[in-house]
């Protein structure tokens, strides 16, 4: 094993290391100049004309969330908690996206809404409209500035780039293809950049697994490092707190399985987004799903780098320097590739965060625009005005996110950060969403109210343990709970708003309640599966549910 100093993490790129980057820049913007000549509204600058093939929205839906959470924290993640990240894939993930595409893509696609929050507006009222569009536009430039954050994090470790230089570089790249080409433009790099992500990380797990002996020497390391045994199992241990999660079973599968889970891949529109993109209902709704296939392979080139990272480097996890878990990849990287191999990885890192703030920055412009500006600032203008509109957001989006980037990098692992702020925002979404879309009693009022007091219930359960108040094993632990308490109590609101207000009628909620049918789509029912057999929702989440159960069985 070796230490390795501020100095040592300096990677020394040749002309031809260099040479790739620049091809992928390049490249990145040759894409969104390309984009930029399909683009005549703002629905093709928004939602690319509702005109994409599955296979590409699928891409583009999990390339959206290859981001810095995905790389650098669940990475981090395997280095802190071990094999017990897993949770983030195969429970955490995979159940909700193939929940989105077979019951709630239907309603989406259906109902013709250009966002999540304008779904809220139909269903309950423009108080609960307008209380979620700026919550999620906040979310989104928060979760912009830790791919920011961590897309600088690499540039300064390797390449010896100062903090705010790579954020401002960054930010400028991302500004540039977005505001030209629109939601075309980051859906086609999100599909370039998932396999440029690949290219970068595969020669990192590779050539680190045979430095270790394989998988079999990787996990005799691990049972004899500081992590033990128990980092080697997924649910051995989670009957109590005694595994390096610090969590139990409960909290792992209602916490992180249910509620952040589904409110973030349900409810989260820089996902959905990629969805309401498809060409028609079918390829809609198997966007998440196609998605949910590399999902459940992911962690191969995340967390099992992750685990080479704590046995091959020492002194890793240290609470400040170069040796933070969120440097677990580019550790790595330093210590593994030659030049050549090293020009891809860079670029893989960089293409993995650029992705990530793509899908927030798309996101936040289009809520802005839609949500906010159309609708309660300027109303009744031309289309070409809220085109105009969409770029400056865009530009707005990135220069609060280079802010919020400074704000990421007082967390040692930014893994923790991201959950904090999906207890906080998408917990007590998904509650109010899922409570609206299957009870048509529910009122315009309770959907505010308990919108509004499930946040507040996360928040304060935070800022309680911020201060001492309240104790927990670990900040993910925290999270788990937070993101309990504000479902329970968006949920228990909303039932006792609901008995003492009036529900709307049948017909308004016709298309946005389950049960009671909708609109079709070329005259079909919305609920109904692809006519091909392969290709029917149903089927094929099925077999992505099964395949995440017989995941766990080896680590169990």
């Amino acid at each position: 094993m070796e230490t390795l100093a501020a100095e040592g993490l300096r990677l020394d790129l040749d002309v031809f290391d260099y040479l790739i980057l620049a091809i992928y820049f390049a490249t990145v913007l040759g894409v969104g100049f390309a984009a930029r000549r399909a683009i005549k509204t703002s629905a093709d600058f928004f939602l690319s004309g509702r005109s994409m093939p599955a296979w590409v929205t699928g891409l583009a839906f999990v390339s959206a969330n290859l981001g810095a959470l995905e790389i650098i924290g669940m990475a981090a993640n395997g280095a802190q908690y071990g094999l017990m990240t897993l949770h983030y894939y195969w429970i955490g993930a995979v159940p909700a996206m193939v929940f989105l595409g077979i019951v709630m893509m239907p309603f989406y696609y259906g109902s013709k809404v250009r966002s999540v929050p304008e779904f809220l507006r139909l269903r309950f009222n423009r108080p609960t409209h307008l209380f979620n569009a700026l919550s999620f536009a906040v979310a989104q430039v928060l979760i912009a500035g830790v791919n920011l954050y961590a897309l600088a994090l690499v540039l300064d470790a390797l390449l010896g780039w100062p903090l705010w230089v790579s954020i401002v570089i960054g930010a400028a790249i991302v500004l540039l293809y977005i505001g030209i080409g629109g939601l075309s433009s980051a859906i086609y790099n999100e599909v370039l950049q998932f396999f440029v992500i690949l290219a970068g990380l595969i020669p990192i797990t590779v050539i680190g697994l045979v430095k270790v002996g394989g998988i079999d020497g990787l996990f005799d390391a691990v049972r004899n490092s500081e992590l033990g045994d128990a980092a080697l199992h997924t649910w051995q241990g989670t009957a109590s707190q005694d595994n390096p999660l610090g969590a139990n079973w409960i909290g792992i599968v209602f916490g992180l399985g249910f509620v952040l889970s589904f409110g973030y891949w349900t409810t989260n529109f820089a996902e959905v987004q990629r969805a309401l993109s498809a060409k028609n209902m079918s390829a809609a709704r198997r966007t998440p799903i196609i998605a949910a296939f590399p999902k459940l392979l992911i962690p191969a080139v995340t967390v099992i780098p992750g685990l080479i990272a704590i046995v091959t480097v020492k002194g890793l996890g240290a609470d400040e320097g170069d040796l933070v878990y969120n440097n677990a990849i580019p550790l790595l990287m330093n210590d593994l590739l030659p030049n050549g191999v090293l020009g891809v990885a860079v670029t893989g890192l960089i293409a993995s965060f650029m992705a990530g703030m793509a899908a927030n920055v798309s996101g936040f412009n289009t809520v802005f625009t839609y949500d906010i500006w159309q609708t309660y600032v300027r109303k009744d203008r031309s289309d070409e005005y809220y085109l105009r509109i969409g770029r400056v957001a865009t530009v707005g989006g990135i220069v609060v996110g280079i802010g919020t980037a400074f704000i990421a990098a007082g967390f040692s692992n930014i893994m923790n950060y991201i959950q904090a702020l999906f207890s906080l925002f998408n917990a007590p979404l998904f509650a109010t969403f899922i409570v609206g879309m299957f009870w048509k009693r529910m009122t315009a009022w309770a959907g505010f109210w308990s919108l509004l007091l499930g946040t507040a219930s996360s928040l304060t359960l935070y800022l309680l343990y911020l201060a001492d108040v309240v104790t927990f094993n670990s900040d993910l632990e925290e999270s788990f709970w937070g993101a309990g308490l504000a479902f329970f109590t968006a949920v228990v609101v909303a039932v006792a708003v609901t008995m003492f207000t009036e529900s709307k009628s049948d017909n308004e909620l016709r298309g946005l309640v389950y049960g009671l049918g909708g609109p079709t789509t070329s005259g079909e029912v919305i609920m109904a599966g692809d006519k091909v057999w392969w290709r029917n929702p149903a089927l094929l989440g099925a077999i992505a549910v099964a395949l995440a159960f017989l995941l766990y069985i080896p680590v169990w």
